[in-house]
């Protein structure tokens, strides 16, 4: 098992010839691993679906790829996406049954994909325009971070009585024969609703989201929800995670044969809140983009900006069933 830490952020190494995860140098630049991996392109019909960058461009799922040595593939990604492709074809209990750190590390190792394949699209296209490449050193902190924590795949790290996640899992009524997956790479977001489940992670607050969202999590949680309803609460942690305004800081602290993490406080130095201010009006933009299938308009939404519309909890905010739940069309 490899010891050291790879940080390819200090030096910016994104190019095909090293390995993502254990920065040892490759055989070939084909050696390289689905981002999307090929059992869920495959079941979802995804090759050749575009996806879109946040420059604009679409390339399909199938152009997504890691380079990755031949032999972390076979020891530490192929495993663990074998566990979970068979817990994810068997459905909710199965899913619920996962140590919530694999799925952690199956989000955060596709989270990371795309924002390797972002950085890639970048460089090349700064380079062509003979500038440098300008990104916010808080987001490459934040990408920093998160590669760090996805070397629990290879290296003996223990994150000391924390996790630097939330962690949503609902069962879902109706189910599903789509893909449904969103993310947000600023924030670190990401969704996934198949079969009968959905599951959101926000990949590093260290559970503030969690804490920040208790009062619905209290009615909902344990409760199947609709399509529609998963939507909506994605929606709020969406929006929170951007509301979040705190940047996480983590002490390494390598003992014996092991790397101990350990959680600054979130508090820091301000006194503010760790959450910026909710507005309504901004909420209703962001559900009307997650509402889109069933095309709710936001002046439906915010008619009452002190209640927008909510198919979670209804006007004395009691949770409302999933099978009560009668959608137009």
């Amino acid at each position: 098992m490899q010891t050291e830490i790879y940080k390819p952020f200090d030096t910016f190494n994104f190019g095909n010839r090293t390995c993502f995860l254990s920065g040892k140098p490759l055989q070939s630049v084909e050696e390289k691993i689905q981002v999307f991996p090929a059992w869920l392109l495959s079941k979802y019909n995804l090759y050749d679906q575009p996806f879109k960058m946040l420059d604009e461009n679409f390339p399909t799922y199938k152009d997504l790829k890691l380079p990755c040595a031949a032999e972390v593939n076979e020891l530490y990604i192929e495993p663990l996406e074998a566990e979970i492709k068979a817990a994810f074809e068997q459905g909710f209990e199965a899913v619920k049954a996962l140590d919530e750190w694999k799925l952690f590390l199956w989000a955060g190792k596709l989270m990371y994909g795309i924002i390797f394949n972002e950085l890639q699209s970048a460089i090349k296209q700064q380079y062509a325009q003979g500038q440098g490449l300008n990104i916010s050193q808080s987001l490459m902190h934040k990408f920093s971070q998160l590669h760090l924590m996805l070397q629990m795949l290879l290296l003996p790290i223990v994150f000391e009585d924390f996790k630097p996640f939330s962690f949503f899992l609902f069962q879902i009524e109706p189910e599903t024969d789509q893909f449904n997956y969103r993310d947000e790479i600023n924030s670190l977001t990401f969704a996934l609703r198949l079969k009968d489940f959905g599951f959101i992670f926000c990949l590093q607050d260290n559970g503030a989201n969690t804490i920040y969202h208790q009062e619905i999590l209290d009615k909902i949680q344990g409760q199947t929800l609709h399509p529609i309803q998963f939507e909506e609460f994605s929606g709020r942690i969406f929006y929170s995670a951007y509301l979040f305004n705190r940047l996480p800081e983590y002490h390494i602290l390598p003992v014996n044969d092991k790397i101990y993490v350990e959680a600054m406080p979130l508090k820091g130095l301000s006194s503010k809140p760790y959450f910026d201010e909710w507005k309504p009006k901004v909420y209703g933009q962001v559900l009307e983009s997650f509402w889109k299938p069933w095309g709710f308009l936001l002046l439906e939404i915010i008619k009452n900006l002190e209640h927008p519309m909510s198919f979670l909890v209804d006007k004395n905010s009691m949770f409302i069933r999933a099978k009560e739940i009668d959608l137009p069309g």
